[in-house]
């Protein structure tokens, strides 16, 4: 096992074992974001709002699709991609107490290349929270 596994022993724990991402499923959630900062890019459409005091804990994130982005199967793919893009990026890089809304956009959210989805949304992150 070497010293790979003394490593990681040694290592802090990640960021996202303290802020767990919670998916909006209210209407109003994905409202009042979509009411507040926006950041578009290529692969994404980000949509952000900091949460007023005690509304909420945590990381927030909510994810759509409209038929502009295709067919069902296209639509879901797009959405299984902004997913697994949201766990990756937002534990490190999103800050506690704001609600993300990631929106995909028509045919290219499915179709650009996963490193590029990631870079998109870490830029449209900086910018949100400028």
């Amino acid at each position: 096992m070497g010293s790979d596994t003394a490593d990681a022993m040694e290592r802090p724990p990640a960021v996202s074992a303290y802020l767990p991402l919670v998916v909006l499923t209210k209407r109003s959630d994905f409202v009042r974001a979509s009411t507040a900062r926006r950041q578009g890019t290529s692969g994404i459409h980000l949509q952000a709002r900091h949460r007023a005091e005690g509304e909420a804990e945590g990381i927030r994130v909510g994810f759509t699709c409209s038929k502009k982005v295709g067919n069902s199967v296209a639509r879901n793919r797009a959405k299984r991609r902004l997913r697994e893009v949201a766990r990756l990026v937002l534990p490190t890089e999103g800050r506690d107490g704001w609600d993300y809304v990631l929106v995909g956009r028509n045919t290219v959210t499915a179709e650009l290349p996963f490193p590029e989805l990631v870079n998109d949304l870490r830029r449209a992150l900086v910018k949100v929270h400028a």
